[in-house]
């Protein structure tokens, strides 16, 4: 069961039938009375409903397992499956190379764990390797052990040997000492203030330069596995293979032990290039498709040299199995490194490129973050007052009350005459308004002008709303003094009308003048705006539009509406007396109240009055207007004083010649 409400529909009143505005747009209105009677109607629909719901919740299911699957086919690599990839390969050199659909994760991501996105590539080999004085350490102890073993078993290339290993340890020291240079020197002075020389320092910069540069890393990375391959090379020269066969078999002729020295150990060789190998693939920040490459390079060199060279050597040499061939066992130990140690940096490379897509991640929304905040923090400034913005982005998160009252506020209302607000239009206001908000943002800094809001084509400000001023805060508000603290210290400029002035009682009617020396400004911005728009070739009714303005002061109360798109508004006779001015205005002209004529005229001002007006809600008042000339300048007291001197002057003058 279910209840259905029925309403019953009117005609509407006679005043809305004959309003002009709504004839004018074909607008009929109707009413709808509260007396609501509920009816009780059986629902038939709910097992489809029921149903509807069943599948919403499995397509919801169902798009959970796609953004998952989506998730993970993001990720660098993933499992690895030997069917599906012998498939995709076959389908790229098959018939179906060509068409589109073959796009899935490419083999060389798989096993050689490149990105996707060249860019993330780029910037994970370009990071600095700060682990780099530990690979060049471990390399260091790599070459002073082959350096060892092939100057232990050298025979004949003495002087060769020593050559070759003398550059090699002598190139690798100094870049040992290149590298561990600077953490040397603080560990030593951590613990003092101490002033490093300009060797010692160009020393770190040399160092710092090789860590950031990847060129630099993949050059001492080459160089240190020719070294290597120098070593060996000295090893392989010093074996004559004819003389080791000749003897070889007189030994098994004549059973006597032959010469085991005369050429290099089959064994002690495949270990040091399983050394070389695990060289190749351990030094960190080189890109790890050129590590694999490198040593796929070196084993398969290093099996071509046992096969086909150095045959009859390994053939003869130990074995690990009587069944097993000894260049095979050779061959399986070459293999085994390769492969162990590769499985073992594949995962620490993937670590390691996961590690920085999720801090790349990371950065990117913090970025988005920070960019979203300040977006918040601007659309809010746009939005509110700025001492009112800072407590929505720090404490206002409860939709708590927030209000401020004001003993002395200039409130005013300017609106725009002979404008038709339609669509062809709406440009042009804006563009108007825009310059409005521009004036606007002179006068918010220096002289606590505020805009309050827009309605239809009349614009709302106010002058004097400053907490130093409301002698009334919200509880909420002030227990977050420090805010307020340093909202008014950002606030602080040095202008012809500082805020400054205004803080004493006797100057708070500063406000008043403030106000309607931006009214005027108002005024001659949209005399500008309808002169370049009479420029324009364009048809337009809007180049007579004047504007009527309205000013009052007195006690307001403001504060924040609503907990969502809030708003920030002043109430107050003020506020009622100041919109009655723009009201009962005339164009081209600010219609201000007894109150604040006399407030004006304290400035200088020229106060005319206008007569007794009729104000809704209040009565005949009398009202004045505001003295301003053809040039949109005011005019002043004593000006007008010195102009009726010279008036009567002129007519004394006059009469005496007459005379």
């Amino acid at each position: 069961m279910v209840i259905e409400p029925t309403y019953t529909v009117q005609p509407g009143t006679e005043k809305a039938r004959n309003d002009p505005f709504l004839q004018k747009h074909n607008v009929v209105t109707y009413l709808i009375p509260p007396n609501v009677k509920p009816r009780a109607v059986i629902d038939l629909d709910f097992v489809s409903v029921r149903i509807i719901d069943s599948e919403t919740e499995l397509e919801q299911q169902s798009s959970v397992g796609l953004e998952l699957r989506e998730e993970f086919q993001k990720m660098p690599v993933g499992p690895v499956s030997l069917r599906e990839n012998f498939k995709e390969i076959f389908n790229l050199w098959g018939k179906n190379r060509h068409k589109e659909y073959i796009r899935t994760r490419p083999v060389i991501g798989i096993y050689l764990l490149h990105f996707r996105d060249p860019r993330l590539e780029y910037g994970y080999m370009h990071q600095p390797d700060y682990m780099l004085k530990y690979s060049i350490l471990l390399a260091w102890v790599f070459g002073l052990t082959l350096s060892y073993i092939q100057y232990a078993h050298d025979t004949g290339m003495v002087k060769l040997g020593i050559i070759v290993d003398g550059v090699v340890i002598l190139s690798l020291s100094i870049l040992l000492f290149l590298t561990w240079y600077k953490k040397l020197c603080f560990l030593r002075y951590s613990t003092q203030d101490h002033k490093y020389s300009r060797i010692s320092c160009c020393l770190f910069r040399v160092a710092e330069s090789i860590q950031r540069s990847l060129i630099k890393r993949i050059g001492i990375y080459m160089y240190t596995i020719i070294a290597y391959f120098g070593i060996i090379s000295v090893m392989l020269m010093d074996c004559d293979r004819e003389e080791y066969e000749v003897v070889h078999i007189e030994s098994k002729l004549y059973h006597y032990e032959p010469d085991m020295n005369m050429c290099f150990h089959p064994w002690m060789l495949t270990n040091m290039m399983c050394l070389i190998i695990g060289m190749s693939l351990i030094f960190t920040r080189i890109p790890f498709m050129m590590k694999v490459v490198v040593s796929a390079l070196e084993a398969l060199t290093y099996m071509i040299i046992l096969f086909f060279q150095y045959g009859y050597i390994v053939h003869h040499s130990l074995t690990t199995n009587p069944y097993f061939e000894a260049e095979y066992a050779h061959c399986l130990l070459v293999i085994i490194t390769l492969l162990s140690l590769y499985f073992k940096e594949r995962q620490t490379e993937f670590n390691n490129k996961i590690n920085y897509k999720w801090r790349e991640e990371l950065l990117k929304k913090q970025h988005d973050a920070l960019i979203a905040d300040q977006s918040i923090t601007i659309l809010l400034h746009n939005i509110l007052p700025a001492h009112v913005a800072n407590v929505y982005l720090t404490s206002l998160a409860r939709h708590e009350l927030y209000y401020e009252d004001y003993a002395m506020v200039a409130v005013m209302f300017a609106s725009l005459h002979n404008f038709e607000l339609d669509l062809p239009n709406l440009r042009v206001l804006n563009e108007i308004i825009s310059e409005f908000d521009r004036i606007l943002s002179y006068y918010r800094d220096d002289y606590l002008v505020e805009k309050i809001k827009i309605v239809g084509c009349t614009y709302m400000a106010a002058c004097g709303l400053d907490l130093r001023f409301s002698s009334v805060i919200s509880q909420e508000r002030t227990t977050h003094e420090s805010v307020i603290q340093e909202v008014l210290r950002a606030r602080r400029s040095i202008s012809v009308f500082r805020k400054d002035k205004f803080a004493s009682s006797e100057k708070k009617e500063e406000v008043v003048f403030v106000l309607t020396t931006f009214a005027l400004d108002l005024m001659r911005t949209l005399w500008t705006c309808n002169n370049d728009y009479k420029n324009l070739p364009v048809d337009r009714d809007v180049f007579s539009a004047d504007m009527s303005i309205g000013i009052s002061s007195g006690e307001v109360m403001a504060g924040v509406v609503g907990a969502s798109q809030v708003h920030y508004d002043i109430w107050g006779n003020a506020v009622n007396m100041a919109s009655r001015m723009d009201s009962t205005g005339l164009a081209g002209q600010i219609q201000v109240t007894e109150e604040t004529a006399e407030m004006l005229r304290k400035y200088g001002l020229e106060c005319n009055y206008r007569g007794m007006t009729f104000v809704k809600g209040r009565g005949i008042l009398p009202t004045y207007f505001v003295g301003i000339d053809e040039n949109y300048e005011f005019k002043y007291i004593y000006e007008s004083r010195h102009q009726d001197s010279d008036d009567s002057k002129s007519k004394q003058t006059s009469s005496e010649k007459d005379a």
